[in-house]
């Protein structure tokens, strides 16, 4: 008999490589369980090849690791058969454990072919000597390295199952059990070389015209090792970018949650808002409709809250609010629906089993908040008036529910208030005129039936002409000129006032660009913007927009906001109104005194004008006070360097007055009434 030897190194090295393709094979194993449609496939044939090349450049560097006292050389087509042979047995295995469930029965089929595979890729590379007489079998050693294979395999393929999905340490029980399996593949492969015998005067077939084993080993060691590596690599950066991605995906859902609360919440109670309130009111139609039953919607409007507000504060206040707020939900049924629509409005939307059950419902809700309420250290009392409209019968839809329910409350409140009111038809008529006005306005915009009217302003000393107010109009079709009191309530209710207001400021930049063009550099057109429109995250954008439109300089513009509506937030309006100022447009603080006010906040606001209340003016020849009101607001905006405006100027005595005090501009129905832009004098 032929007797063999073993470069050590070489066997070193075929180890290390059954290694890395074991641990490759259990990564790839992961991502194939990951991945889904077409990308799986790539997974399964990418890694076949991968796991096919490292399991066989194992055996050919075993291989090549022999050596005989005779020349050998390897067939090239035998040898190609034999990696064939590994590739195909490792798609067959990365196929069955990427499968959602490997039973008993499956797993020792699966070692039996994977097995079977190895063991022929081994003996078939072995045929590519080509021995002549031929290679004599030891057949306990040759069935023994059989019998590792596919013990090896089973192993292999039931560790890859179990470590195929990514969790705590994976890596590294990924890496032992690499170790075991390279260890296992390494024994099966030197056990069936154990069992080849070689006859004294064999020879290789192969050694003159197959391949030469001085150059090949380190030729497949680094193809090999740079298929595995780029394997490893490519399956760890899809990791990554995967985690990544489920990472992002994550932090958009949960972006996505907290936009979709803040739309349909109140920001200050987080309760329900109007937008969600008629989505589940319309739910609710639906659902009685299809099953029977009925609904009652409350609308509560607080008594007394205003004084409270205007006493202690806008922070007193939105606190008496959040405790309004968590004293109704603490003690209402869990299918009920509570909303905050705005201001001091609630609305309670309730399932009921009998329609009488609303009264009982709604004397709780009367019951519960004329309750003192603990609001940072202070003892308030606030009552409730609350309309009721029931459904079906009061209302088709959640608009025409809400504004009968509105009437309803409006009702109770005229009753003495700290009660409820059921909706009934003698209240119809105004509901409905409500509702037409409503649906009407909501077209107006389109039909253009908005108009603005301008209302001059005066140099108080020079009495020359400083610019004009705008002031809205809406020329309806058939009750003609309506003044803003009679929609811009359903306007700011409905958040029309939006798309309003951005007309209006749109219409007003235009005429002032007309007068600008005209020579009259020196007018400002001065607008008046909702408590709604400021609290808008578009506004500062939509004035910078309009502004750019009518190539218009920004002095030339004064926005006007109550101040109550500035001290309403005074931290956001100070931003809000910075972002303004920085642009270059006027700010001015309208009815000046009627307001919670607070000098505190007012010097830190970037104001340029106070505007005096008509209020104040109207009797100023007869009231002592109105007269030191007034004195006190001109002589605080002349210390703040501040424009002083006084509005509702109606007698020569008023004029006379005002202007001897230092009011720098007046305006009012003595020295002009609000009129069409073409009426203005220019």
């Amino acid at each position: 008999m032929l007797i063999g030897s073993y470069d050590s190194a070489l066997v070193f090295l075929s180890l290390c490589v059954a290694i890395l393709a074991s641990y490759t094979a259990l990564d790839l194993a992961g991502r194939i369980a990951s991945a889904s449609g077409r990308a799986r496939l790539l997974w399964i044939g990418g890694g076949s090849v991968a796991m096919g090349i490292g399991i066989w450049s194992m055996h050919f560097v075993g291989m090549l690791a022999f050596s005989l006292p005779i020349d050998l050389g390897y067939d090239l087509a035998i040898t190609l058969l034999s990696l064939a042979i590994a590739i195909l047995a490792s798609g067959f295995a990365l196929w069955l454990v990427s499968q959602p469930e490997l039973p008993a029965w499956h797993l020792a089929l699966g070692a039996l072919a994977m097995g079977a595979g190895i063991g022929s890729m081994h003996y078939i590379g072995m045929a590519a000597l080509r021995m002549q007489p031929g290679i004599v079998y030891d057949p306990l050693l040759f069935g023994l390295s059989l019998l590792i294979a596919v013990l090896a395999s089973g192993a292999a393929l039931s560790i890859a199952f179990r470590l195929r999905r990514d969790s705590s340490y994976v890596r590294i029980l990924r890496g032992g059990a690499a170790v075991i399996m390279g260890i296992a593949i390494v024994g099966m492969h030197f056990t069936g070389m154990a069992a080849a015998n070689f006859p004294a005067g064999s020879y290789c077939g192969a050694a003159f015209n197959g391949m030469d084993s001085g150059w090949l080993a380190a030729l497949v060691v680094i193809v090999t090792l740079a298929v595995l590596a780029i394997a490893l690599l490519t399956s760890i950066l899809d990791a990554r970018l995967e985690a990544r991605t489920a990472l992002l995906s994550q932090s958009l859902a949960r972006a996505n949650a907290e936009l979709t609360e803040l739309a349909l919440h109140d920001a200050l109670t987080k309760l329900p808002n109007r937008l969600l309130l008629e989505d589940r009111i319309g739910q609710s139609i639906l659902q009685t409709q299809r099953n029977g039953g009925c609904f009652a919607l409350l609308f509560m409007d607080l008594d007394g809250f205003k004084p409270v507000n205007d006493a202690f504060g806008h922070h007193v206040g939105d606190q008496l609010l959040v405790a309004v707020a968590q004293r109704l939900r603490a003690h209402l049924r869990a299918n009920d629906s509570l909303a905050r629509i705005g201001g001091d409005e609630f609305v309670l939307l309730a399932d009921l089993r009998h329609r009488e059950d609303a009264a009982n419902l709604a004397s709780h809700v009367v019951g519960l908040l004329n309750q003192a309420f603990d609001v940072d250290g202070h003892e308030l009392r606030v009552s409730t008036s609350v309309g009721i409209a029931l459904f079906p019968g009061d209302g088709l839809d959640q608009q025409e529910l809400l504004i009968n329910a509105d009437a309803a409350m409006y009702h109770a409140k005229n009753l003495g208030k700290n009660g409820y009111s059921f909706f009934e038809s003698s209240m119809n008529t105004n509901a409905r005129q409500q509702l037409q006005l409503l649906q009407d306005l909501r077209v107006a915009l389109e039909r253009g039936e908005l108009r603005l009217h301008y209302q001059p302003k005066f140099a108080s000393d020079s009495g020359g002409m400083l610019g004009a107010e705008a002031l809205l109009r809406w020329q309806h079709p058939t009750q003609g000129m309506l003044a803003p009191v009679r929609f811009i309530g359903l306007a700011e209710k409905t958040g029309l006032i939006i798309p309003i207001g951005d007309w209006v400021l749109d219409e007003a930049c235009r005429q002032m660009r007309c007068w600008y063009d005209q020579g009259h550099h020196h007018w400002r057109v001065a607008v008046n913007l909702s408590a709604l429109q400021f609290c808008h995250g578009e506004l500062v954008e939509t004035v910078r927009r309009t502004l750019a439109k009518h190539a218009l300089p920004a002095n030339c513009l004064t926005l006007e906001i109550t101040e109550s509506t500035a001290m309403h937030d005074v931290g956001t309006s100070q931003k809000i109104l910075e972002q303004l100022a920085e642009m270059g447009v006027d700010i001015a603080i309208d009815d000046f005194g009627t307001g919670y006010s607070s000098l505190l906040y007012l010097k830190r606001l970037p104001a340029n004008e106070l505007k005096i209340d008509r209020g104040f003016v109207r009797d100023l020849q007869h009231d002592g006070d109105d007269a030191a009101i007034v004195s006190a607001i001109v002589a605080l905006g002349q210390a703040l360097d501040l424009r002083i405006v006084a509005e509702g100027v109606e007698t020569p005595e008023q004029q006379a007055f005002l202007t001897e005090l230092g009011c720098d501009s007046l305006q009012g129905f003595l020295l002009g009434v609000p009129l069409p832009a073409e009426q203005i004098a220019s």
